[in-house]
């Protein structure tokens, strides 16, 4: 009998299970070849089948046009012809629901973006092609159809994946944290400046630390809200880790809606992205606080206090209070940041200006103009009781004019493709201009609404913070970030 595999090793192989990519390597390749082999091998054998069965038309004595008639009969009754025209409608088909679903009823608040809808409207043509050819086919060409019409739905969605970058590993998508308990590990306060340790840096009498910063899950407490958050992620670089940590800056940043922190962490590439900065600037990288602002995917807060709940009170005092008490940060407001992606970056926009005495800077991508889940009338209804003045008070344009500070600095993006939110930002970036604040709008060529902008824009924009709050000197202009275009 073979012995039963440790629990230590099972779950070890389980964690490492759940970090395989899904938008690069050896998962969706895999998927994309097998798909690919078994299209060609059915397209091969039916295009055989075809040009064998081509000659069978009418008889030669029965007229010309009673032969052409018997030979559309044959040629209708072969696979191939009525699997090519089930994928031209079904291609066809899927498009223009996705363009539908995507431009014009606009059912997730944003638009896909071509590259989606195409692919969406492939994915179709091929399960038009798969599903038919199961039809009219039979044994082995059956066989190989039938295990199509999975692997098609397969690729079609890892497709998709790879040009959001929303469920970058398996864990992601499984909704699996992998990411040990913050209580499990002892965090000193801060006991220098960064100034001070910096010092240290040069003189080579820096405190021992781990090479690498890591991410934790946590509980932060509601105690002034009352709001029902989920698990926030937090990043502590090396510095933070060791026994005699700096007051550190930090960065508050929101996920899109529907999101997660966790996916906010592994589709904005948290870890490898602030490690990189940790490791060129002795161990120095800003604490990122990951919290939640909706409490379930299918819920949007608006990031403001509501009859459904004061997401607003939660970010602004619960989650800053918690980490001036529990982690080595700094208190200065010109140390702290808010940053989002998509209603993530709307809500930056939103609480930054208001909350001028928290948050120095500003770091939204591809946010929108205002906080939106359906019509203004039925947000004034369902969340505000009625106060349209309360609602018009969380349009980022109206917080900036009305208590937004010159101190503010705006550091904003959007990808390319994703016209609407070029123009938000344009928008919003006037707005700050017009109250003094310092702004920077930044184009991410080749994206849309998705994370490949968002590690775009952040990438420059952690060198861009880190000078702001000390942590070292950016050894670059922005506009020899390639992946980026520097707008203003």
């Amino acid at each position: 009998m073979t012995p039963e595999r440790p629990v230590g090793e099972g779950m070890r192989m389980m964690h490492s299970m759940m970090q395989w990519s899904l938008v690069q390597g050896a998962v969706p390749w895999t998927v994309f070849g097998v798909t690919a082999v078994i299209t060609v091998v059915l397209a091969v054998r039916m295009v055989t089948a075809a040009v064998r069965d081509a000659g069978r038309g009418g008889k030669p004595d029965a007229g010309w046009n009673a032969g052409r008639r018997t030979a559309l009969r044959v040629t209708l009754s072969r696979p191939l012809p009525v699997v090519l025209i089930a994928a031209v409608i079904c291609g066809v088909a899927g498009t223009v629901a996705a363009w539908l679903v995507s431009d014009v009823f606009v059912l997730f608040g944003v638009s896909l973006g071509w590259p989606v809808i195409l692919t969406v409207g492939a994915g179709f043509a091929a399960l038009g092609f798969s599903l038919a050819a199961a039809v009219r086919t039979r044994r082995f060409d059956r066989v190989c159809a039938i295990m199509l019409i999975p692997l098609i739905v397969l690729s079609t969605g890892l497709r998709v994946d790879g040009i959001y970058g929303e469920y970058q590993t398996i864990g992601t998508l499984m909704g699996y944290t992998p990411y040990a308990s913050l209580d499990s590990i002892d965090v000193h306060p801060a006991s220098m400046s960064v100034s001070q340790w910096l010092g240290d840096a040069r003189h080579d009498d820096l405190p021992d630390m781990p090479r690498h910063g890591e991410v934790f899950a946590v509980r932060i407490p509601n105690v002034r809200s009352g709001f029902s958050a989920r698990t926030a992620m937090i990043y502590l670089p090396p510095a933070a880790l060791s026994g005699k940590s700096p007051a550190l800056p930090v960065m508050e940043l929101l996920a899109g809606q529907p999101g997660s922190p966790g996916r906010l962490v592994a589709a904005g590439d948290i870890p490898g992205m602030f490690n990189a900065y940790a490791a060129a600037h002795d161990g120095l990288a800003p604490i990122v606080l990951v919290p939640d602002q909706n409490g379930a995917d299918t819920h949007n807060s608006l990031c403001a206090d509501t009859t459904q709940g004061n997401a607003e009170t939660y970010l602004t005092q619960d989650v800053v209070a918690w980490a001036k008490r529990t982690l080595p940060v700094s208190g200065s407001a010109s140390m702290w940041a808010i940053g989002g992606f998509s209603q993530g970056g709307t809500c930056t926009t939103q609480l930054g200006p208001r909350h001028p005495d928290i948050y120095g800077a500003m770091l939204p991508v591809d946010g929108e103009l205002k906080p939106t889940n359906g019509t203004v009338d039925a947000m004034v209804r369902d969340y505000f009781a009625g106060d349209s003045a309360a609602y018009d008070a969380q349009v980022p344009a109206n917080a900036i004019a009305a208590t937004g500070s010159p101190r503010q600095a705006l550091f904003a993006g959007a990808g390319e493709r994703d016209v609407a939110s070029v123009g938000n930002m344009r928008t919003i970036a006037a707005a700050a201009r017009k109250a003094g604040m310092s702004v920077t709008e930044l184009l991410a060529p080749g994206t849309g609404h998705d994370w490949h902008a968002v590690q775009a824009v952040w990438k420059p924009g952690l060198d861009w913070f880190g000078q702001r709050t000390g942590l070292g000197n950016m050894t670059k202009s922005l506009k020899d970030y390639s992946q980026v275009e520097v707008l203003q």
